[in-house]
């Protein structure tokens, strides 16, 4: 049996991390289900193995429409991308 490897993290702004709390109540999924996106697709990071997620508003809504580019796009740090410009004015980030 493998284990699938972890997702780099996408890169985040203050303004844009939510906890894994206010991620379910936007996206109606359960906890896990947002801990495995965490992990498998890098929408979110942990400083250390029992700190709390903070989790990339902006990659989370990504995530909910399959957008594959916007999550590339920040795992790079390019927030002028198109693919993440519409999701931060979309969530009133910029």
């Amino acid at each position: 049996m493998t284990m699938k490897q972890a997702a780099l993290s996408v890169l985040m702004r203050p303004e844009e991390v939510i906890s894994l709390k206010e991620a379910v109540f936007r996206t109606g999924k359960n906890e896990k289900t947002i801990r495995r996106w965490c992990k498998e697709d890098g929408i979110g990071r942990r400083t250390s193995p029992g700190a709390p997620w903070e989790i990339s508003a902006v990659a989370l809504e990504a995530k909910r429409y399959g957008d594959v580019e916007a999550l590339r796009s920040l795992r790079s740090g390019e927030f002028r991308s198109e693919h993440v410009h519409r999701y931060a004015k979309y969530l009133g980030l910029t």
